[in-house]
């Protein structure tokens, strides 16, 4: 990733400061922690906390059982309705999920730790290498898989318990989709999202093909005519574009391949970065990439966004969390054009918008922010190459309650479906859903009618 250009270097910083930058976020819990964090939960019947769970996790149960000295049986609760529960408890919003339904907020405006406590629990069912799960007895059923990432390891793993073969097809080097190359490196530290699919993958019956792309290397209706049933989990490839003057210049790049790049770099003293750095979005992948881009060295870092920080789909938490971190936050900007010099970028124009009549506008007012480089976060798009007659709902595929799509045979869930949030737990809990679906459509011997016509 590194450059000629001045202002964009690698090695910005000391060997111990790039090890403590990049360090754990949210470091785990001693055992005396976890006890005094679960010692708050009032375990409440009809826990606004699991409803807020989109696995609808038992958190008052599995808090209990770390309380009453059982993280073991902690983990089996969690596990079994999210399989991927380690890696959730380090990424999920819980401040704008469970936590934020935690009744504690309204005596203490403080929640229970519940994230923290369920990656207590999880990483120690991992850390000894407890498996909960055995396989069933084989049912000569044989399903595909599209996509090694969250949606797609959960139905794969339910879908093994069952007694049915599975193959996953990915076409990345690594499994783990998200998890693996689009989470901010100082989430999942010391290789977890592969520590967690070698646990999930550890139930059997699953193999994994990399390096094969749905619509280069086959289509569905290939997939169609070798298995009994396919699940498609194949998530967001492409990224939005700006369309403007000057992004094709070299500092210009999308924030996602930023990400990837320094989550599978070797030593992060090996990337890359601008001295002044602007960050394009008002996501999760902005601030993720915003904040590690100040982490990397940058002096200046500036995420723009086209309207108010009450309008961020990043959870107030992750806002706060990149202006601890001298982020700049700059807020009803839109970009205009990327000026240059030497062939370089080297200033982002921008006009100030404004909401007017109920639609968002530009005023008039312009201004100039400069920079070396500029991080593109603005969305991705979805590639619905080699799905045939599948039909779609504004862009994505469309699904019923189940997964099941237009097509017979077919289930879709995670980030390439109609309706989604775009997060790692609802992706896992549509995997899990979908493989009940498909189970108990084999089961009956049936052949699996269109959900959606």
């Amino acid at each position: 990733m590194e450059r000629l250009e001045t202002g964009i270097r690698a090695g910005r910083l000391s060997p111990a400061e790039y090890d403590a930058n990049f360090s754990d976020l949210h470091p785990r819990l001693d055992k005396h922690e976890a006890l005094v964090a679960a010692d708050r939960c009032y375990f409440c019947y009809d826990a606004p906390c699991m409803t807020a769970c989109p696995t609808s996790i038992d958190i008052p149960l599995f808090i209990r059982q770390i309380s009453t000295g059982n993280p073991l049986g902690s983990a089996k609760t969690i596990f079994d309705q999210n399989i991927l529960g380690g890696m959730c408890a380090r990424v999920c919003p819980t401040e704008d999920l469970c936590e934020q339904a935690c009744v504690r907020n309204t005596a203490e405006e403080r929640p229970v730790e519940i994230g923290r406590l369920q990656r207590y629990a999880t990483d120690a069912a991992m850390d000894a290498g407890r498996q909960f799960y055995s396989r069933a007895a084989a049912t000569g059923k044989r399903i595909a898989v599209v996509g090694a990432g969250p949606a797609g390891l959960a139905a794969a793993h339910r879908l093994a318990v069952k007694g049915h073969e599975v193959v996953i097809y990915d076409s990345k080097p690594k499994s783990g989709g998200l998890n693996e190359y689009g989470i901010a490196t100082y989430k999942a530290v010391d290789d977890f999202a592969q520590k967690e699919v070698d646990y999930v993958l550890s139930i059997g019956g699953i193999e994994v093909v990399h390096g094969k792309e749905l619509g280069r290397d086959f289509t569905l209706a290939d997939l169609q005519s070798q298995y009994d049933a396919v699940f498609l989990g194949i998530g967001l490839a492409g990224v939005n574009a700006l369309r403007l003057e000057g992004e094709s210049l070299p500092g210009v790049d999308d924030a996602v391949d930023f990400i990837e790049g320094l989550r599978q770099a070797a030593n992060k003293a090996n990337v890359a970065i601008g001295r002044r750095v602007v960050v394009l979005g008002g996501g999760m992948t902005a601030i993720d990439a915003a904040i590690q881009a100040k982490l990397l060295g940058a002096e200046e870092v500036t995420i723009c966004y086209r309207r108010g920080k009450e309008h961020m789909n990043a959870s107030e938490f992750e806002q706060d969390l990149a202006a601890s971190k001298g982020v700049i936050l700059r807020h009803w900007l839109a970009p205009k054009s990327i000026l240059s010099q030497d062939g370089k970028v080297a200033a982002l124009e921008v006009e100030y918008t404004a909401i007017v009549d109920g639609r968002l506008t530009t005023t008039g007012e312009t201004g100039v922010i400069a920079t070396d480089q500029i991080f593109k976060a603005i969305g991705q798009t979805f590639d619905a190459s080699g799905l045939g007659a599948l039909r779609m709902e504004t862009g994505r595929i469309a699904i019923d309650a189940e997964g099941k799509t237009s097509l017979d045979g077919v289930w879709a869930g995670g980030d390439c479906v109609f309706g989604g949030d775009d997060l790692t737990v609802s992706a896992v809990a549509q995997g899990r859903d979908a493989a009940e679906s498909i189970n108990r459509v084999l089961a009956a011997g049936a052949q699996p009618a269109a959900a959606v016509a």
